[in-house]
């Protein structure tokens, strides 16, 4: 994942350098009859592939499913490598090219720190969460807009523990640290004993994350409902959740619809595939195409056609034993709330956004 940082990081500076700044980029766009994602991608951005980055930025309008499109519908569709110009609402460059974003740099802890809420986190998380990303990525970079918006009485601290797998156990169930962040909800309804729903209690989401099926080109396969995964070999990376493969009643590990290979690292995922060992690799589309690109299989693997697996919401986590951990997801969410209201929000994730799919 590291890898694929390498090249994003220091793109800011140039992404708009290079492009006329007399109209406006990214805006908005109203739906006309006959459209679909991939067409206005392929418009807007001379790229079909990029539809799932207009999806994203408008779950909210067109749900799950992104033929849920109506005539009338006004889409955001992001600034992406100066495309598009010319729509309503779109933003001004600046003139001159932008400083590529310093890393994060972490302040040491000290004693005093303990008074503090004290927050959670991890690297190599691109784009989420990395040290070596602009501030931190694009969550830390919310969190701490958002902690600094709500302005607790004891202040707050970031930590840093890039083992995830210490996180739930024993970090934030001991109270060694006292709310983390960012982690995937699952459908608790259908699986209230899972450790996710039994132990934690979640935020409100801070960000929505398309997960998709990535297929070889080649041996080209599309996912529009569940019967079309019947008899399918899956990958998934070992340690990655994987109750968005059970959840809305679908149940493909359970009965036993799918096989899924847990190999150790999404890099290897994509050799399986590429190797047609597996038929598809359930990746966020983030990371999935990241690797893509860092492994140079752009001309072999894609995202499948048809919608995501699923979308799932990232969220600030505290375990149920902390006592005062109800009082700190509070205050999160009166930070998380005004800079919302505020714009704050929105410009941290244009930023972050623009940079990331310029990379791509």
């Amino acid at each position: 994942m590291r890898n694929a940082i390498g090249g994003v990081v220091l793109l800011l500076a140039g992404v708009l350098a290079g492009h006329s700044q007399a109209q406006g980029c990214g805006g908005s766009y109203v739906v006309q009859r006959g459209d679909s994602l991939t067409l206005i991608a392929a418009s807007f951005y001379q790229d079909a592939g990029k539809w799932t980055a207009i999806h994203s930025a408008n779950i909210d309008q067109i749900g799950e499913d992104p033929n849920n499109l109506r005539a009338g519908m006004q889409l955001r569709l992001r600034c992406i490598d100066g495309r598009p110009t010319g729509l309503e609402g779109g933003t001004t460059a600046p003139a001159l090219p932008l400083a590529a974003a310093a890393p994060l740099v972490v302040t040491p802890g000290n004693a005093a720190t303990r008074r503090k809420i004290n927050i959670l986190t991890g690297g190599d998380f691109w784009p989420f969460t990395d040290r070596d990303a602009p501030n931190g990525g694009m969550l830390t970079e919310v969190v701490q807009a958002a902690m600094q918006s709500a302005n607790p009485t004891q202040g707050f601290a970031i930590h840093w523990v890039d083992d995830w797998a210490a996180h739930q156990e024993p970090l934030l169930s001991n109270a060694l640290l006292d709310i983390g962040f960012p982690w995937l909800k699952p459908e608790c309804a259908n699986d209230p004993e899972s450790y996710g729903c039994a132990n934690l209690l979640y935020s409100g989401s801070m960000f929505e994350v398309l997960m998709l099926l990535f297929v070889d080109k080649s041996r080209p396969m599309a996912f529009q409902s569940d019967a079309d995964m019947q008899g399918k070999t899956l990958c998934r990376p070992a340690g990655y959740p994987t109750f968005m493969l059970d959840q809305r009643g679908r149940n493909w590990l359970k009965n036993g619809v799918i096989t899924l290979k847990t190999p150790q690292s999404p890099g290897d995922c994509l050799r399986l595939l590429v190797e047609g060992e597996v038929d598809g690799v359930v990746l966020n589309e983030f990371l999935g195409r990241g690797k893509i690109k860092d492994m140079g299989l752009g001309e072999r693997v894609g995202v499948a056609e048809g919608k995501p697996i699923s979308i799932e919401g990232m969220h600030m986590v505290v375990h149920r034993s902390h006592p005062d951990g109800p009082a700190f997801l509070a205050v999160f969410e009166r930070g998380l709330a005004d800079i919302r209201a505020n714009g704050r929000y929105q410009s941290i994730i244009e930023a972050h956004m623009s940079r990331v799919w310029a990379g791509f």
